[in-house]
């Protein structure tokens, strides 16, 4: 069986691989092939572009062409796609375009719905701006901001989550990414989201509580246009450990439950 991982917005491959590579050899062995790339203007990837590089069908032609590079053997399938966020998207545009021989997809705490810039990813280019003009010192302008301040209300953990943008590796260079990536529509509609159960993927989404960014009521929505089972996790203010375990063994008793198709 073959995975491939994709990874959330200002993160890099090491993320879908620390979370979801536990589950994936503790279900599948450890013969289990993970493919993880870096997208454009994130991890090692060189690529940065311009702002219409950040459409979210053009990163997953990316992400297909970068891991076929590591193996061509993945076009001939099962392929297992596990994304988180910005990652859940691409993973959906892969499945929805037929990119590859999709047979199960995990969506982990989806954040991108039928809108372009949705409330819950307004902070992103708020804070790709304030890095594009001043760099990593301008975390303190956005602090005083009111989508920090309405973020940490709800999820003082979710709130320091955002404040990383500022730190990740030439966060000012790359600050294109979080103005334009948030403008991109994951799917056209509820219809849409039926086409992937239609084209016959299994489907399983995680979310977790109270969290701004990644809206239960966002992971319920695509759950239900998935037809997919919904996993919800605790929130962040129980800790990283917590909401961590509670993902993996959702995942990995959802991986034994529907095992690859040969």
């Amino acid at each position: 069986m073959t995975a491939l991982l994709l990874h959330g917005l200002g993160a890099d491959r090491r993320q879908p691989l620390e979370l979801l590579a536990p589950p994936l050899i503790g279900v599948e062995g450890p013969g289990v092939r993970m493919l993880a790339t870096d997208a454009r203007a994130h991890g090692d990837s060189a690529l940065l572009g311009t702002p219409a590089d950040f459409a979210l069908d053009g990163l997953a032609e990316e992400a297909v062409a970068d891991a076929l590079a590591l193996d061509p053997g993945l076009a001939d399938g099962p392929v297992t796609l596990l994304g988180i966020s910005m990652g859940a998207a691409i993973a959906l545009r892969i499945a929805l375009r037929g990119l590859l021989p999709v047979d199960r997809a995990v969506f982990v705490r989806p954040s991108f719905d039928d809108t372009p810039y949705p409330e819950q990813l307004r902070p992103f280019p708020v804070m790709g701006q304030l890095l594009h003009d001043r760099g990593p010192a301008a975390v303190e302008d956005f602090r005083e901001s009111w989508h920090y301040r309405t973020v940490q209300h709800r999820s003082p953990a979710g709130a320091r989550a955002l404040l990383s943008q500022f730190g990740s590796p030439r966060a000012a260079e790359r600050a294109v990414r979080l103005v334009e990536v948030p403008r991109n529509r994951a799917f056209a509609s509820d219809a849409e989201l039926a086409r992937v159960p239609e084209g016959g993927v299994r489907s399983l989404v995680v979310a977790a509580e109270r969290d701004p960014v990644h809206p239960i009521e966002l992971g319920e929505r695509w759950a239900s246009g998935l037809a997919a089972e919904l996993v919800v996790a605790p929130p962040r203010e129980d800790g990283l450990p917590a909401l961590s375990a509670r993902i993996r063994e959702g995942v990995a008793r959802w991986l034994e439950a529907n095992p690859p198709r040969r």
